[in-house]
């Protein structure tokens, strides 16, 4: 039987380059979609996986991130007085009470599979989800987590996230070759981190969620600079290939790359529609503009 997963690991000590200036002071993780920060959706995704112990991997210039999930007495003495009570409760309750949060300061860049080693004080020997925020995957009744949760439960082996994209961006991604266990269910076989297109071996892409066992922390260890200078996460899972099998979820879902402006915005437009408050007004607002 598969050990229950307890922790998730946000890798958010990136620049945001690629939302630049909006990102120049400002998190990129704390972009607001709609109502809350992008890095909100990300945690409420573990949230509801029934995840309670959340570890941000971090820079020093991000406190805005910590803040955010602490408590504002001020404000909420404010917002008491004023008698502003369903705010008062919304901001009192953007983690549940059994949440807790540490913080462990990436200090220098140098990728996505360094920034996970650094939680490993923070994970222990256990398994642990990684999600990154950038990463926003809506689905109406699962979340992309949960079902990479439920393959973990059934295969009791590490999983990832999967996404066929367009042969043309696929130097953006770590690619896989997949395999298939006597049942059917798709396995990695390979991956490689951001190939030319003629050299990918499919077009299914690695995208913002994982689930690992504990044998991915030693292994990041002794992973080497590979892609971009960087110790690479996808390095290591090609190493854990030799020791252990490793699942492929292709998520039921839309994700949108809130990393890029242009999906950042399509998300902000998609979610606005969907608002339980304000997505008729705005559906309106939106079928004018397109008249």
């Amino acid at each position: 039987m598969a050990s229950t997963i307890n922790k998730a690991v946000f890798p958010v000590a990136g620049l945001g380059t690629r939302t630049l200036p909006a990102t120049k002071v400002l998190a990129k993780e704390m972009l607001p979609l709609v109502d809350r920060p992008i890095i909100q959706h990300a945690v409420e995704e573990a949230l509801s996986a029934g995840i309670r112990e959340l570890i941000f991997v971090t820079a020093k210039n991000k406190q805005i991130i910590r803040d955010h999930f602490q408590a504002d007495p001020k404000l909420e003495r404010e917002l008491a007085r004023r008698g502003k009570q369903e705010l008062l409760e919304l901001v009192q309750n953007i983690l549940p009470r059994d949440a807790v949060c540490h913080y462990v300061i990436q200090r220098r860049p140098l990728g996505l599979g360094h920034a996970v080693l650094c939680a490993r004080s923070k994970v222990g020997s256990e398994p642990f989800a990684v999600i990154l925020p950038d990463d926003l995957v809506c689905h109406p009744d699962t979340t992309c987590l949960q079902q990479l949760m439920a393959l973990y439960q059934d295969r009791n082996a590490s999983v990832v996230a999967v996404e066929n994209v367009a042969r043309e961006q696929v130097s953006r991604y770590g690619i896989v070759e997949t395999a298939q266990a006597p049942d059917g269910a798709l396995k990695m076989k390979s991956v490689v981190e951001k190939p030319s297109p003629d050299a990918a071996p499919s077009t299914l892409a690695v995208v913002g969620r994982y689930i690992f066992t504990p044998a991915i922390m030693p292994l990041l260890k002794t992973t080497r600079r590979g892609a971009g200078n960087e110790i690479q996460l996808t390095d290591a899972i090609a190493a854990l290939l030799g020791q252990e099998d490793v699942y492929l979820c292709e998520f039921q879902g839309r994700r949108y790359d809130c990393g890029s402006i242009l999906g950042y915005m399509q998300a902000n437009v998609d979610y606005a529609l969907r608002h339980e408050t304000i997505g008729a007004e705005f559906r309106s607002y939106i079928t004018n503009l397109l008249k």
